[in-house]
């Protein structure tokens, strides 16, 4: 295994990690015109998504635009000192995205998953509703809407994952109401020929949350590691927001054709591989209870390689510094996954 990185060891050098730009992120913002704005940017990736486009885009004099409640006002008040301009807003309120700036770039990262189950009616409000708002809204511009894997459901592993083009089969109400997401920015996109790429995200690791976190919490605390799923994805975080936002120049109109849609991860890893390799850095013995089934929620990555290639940071350096950051007993989230869930209930 190779040496790790030097890890983040608090959560200031944290975010500098997560929000720092590489060359390929500078040259593809500043390939683009006009202002960015990012709908959703309180949430986990939101802060470090944000700062990355604007020191990616630092001394172009163009704005960097973060919209949401800001339930935490330290974190608008963090943003506005780093020179973004922050708004608060629901994004559920029609005449408050009405009232928001224009801008020719557009992320959309807002969305609900946890409590799906329990709020249906929420999920749907915040993954369909608010979308048709800010679909609108946007109309004209170029626009990448996050989305998730969930949309394609699970797939035998031997195939090695699903590809963009497969049919969507959706398990449980939050995968249908991101469907549902999707086809309101599509319908939209289609009607005024604006560029537009589906971000199927599956699985990003900041060391506060993500898969490999979850699972050296488990190995740390003497705790068996499930194998159902039998494999998963994962992308660390810093690596996501520089392919979302190199994913701008991907968007395409899709007044023909079926909107751009792409899986942002890493490559397929089995469960005893990713928890094997925890546990070398942890220097823990690692059990696991349940029986590897055949299908998991995977993604193939061969049109990402192809449409973005990049160097992501290693797996086992992703591994190594989420067991260091809960040694050193750094701030999680307390916001597990849930990868193992197989039914969509969430």
């Amino acid at each position: 295994m190779a040496p790790p990185l030097r890890p983040p060891h608090d959560d200031a050098t944290l975010e500098a990690s997560l929000a720092e730009p590489d060359a390929a992120t500078r040259d593809a913002l500043c390939a683009l015109d006009g202002d960015l704005i990012v709908l959703g940017a309180g949430g986990k990736m939101g802060p470090s998504l944000t700062r990355m486009a604007h020191r990616a885009l630092a001394g172009t004099g163009r704005r960097v635009i973060a919209v949401s409640r800001f339930s935490q006002p330290a974190l608008a008040a963090s943003l506005t000192a780093d020179g973004i301009t922050v708004v608060r807003a629901a994004l559920d309120d029609p005449r408050a995205v009405a009232a928001l700036p224009d801008a020719a770039n557009v992320l959309w990262l807002a969305g609900q998953k946890f409590g799906t189950t329990h709020d249906p009616v929420g999920t749907w409000s915040h993954n369909v509703v608010a979308a048709v708002h800010a679909a609108e809204r946007y109309a004209g511009s170029r626009i990448v809407c996050f989305s998730t894997g969930n949309v394609y459901g699970r797939t035998p592993i031997a195939h090695g994952g699903s590809q963009e083009t497969d049919p969507l089969v959706p398990d449980g109400e939050y995968a249908a109401s991101c469907i549902g997401r999707e086809r309101v920015f599509t319908a939209v996109a289609q009607r005024t020929g604006a560029p537009l790429l589906l971000n199927r995200l599956f699985y990003a690791c900041d060391l506060r949350y993500g898969v490999a976190t979850d699972i050296a919490l488990r190995i740390l605390a003497g705790e068996p590691v499930s194998l159902d799923p039998a494999a998963v994805n994962v992308i660390w975080q810093g690596d996501a927001n520089r392919l979302a936002l190199r994913a701008l120049t991907c968007a395409r109109p899709c007044t023909e054709t079926p909107a751009v849609a792409l899986n942002i991860t890493g490559p397929v890893i089995p469960i005893r591989e990713l928890a094997a390799r925890v546990a070398h850095y942890a220097g823990r013995a690692v059990t696991f209870t349940g029986v590897e089934g055949p299908d998991a929620l995977t993604a193939n990555v061969d049109a990402l390689a192809c449409a973005l290639p990049h160097d992501p940071l290693p797996l086992d350096t992703l591994c190594a510094w989420a067991v260091g950051w809960i040694q050193s007993k750094g701030r999680l989230l307390h916001k597990p996954t849930h990868y193992e869930v197989r039914d969509g209930r969430f």
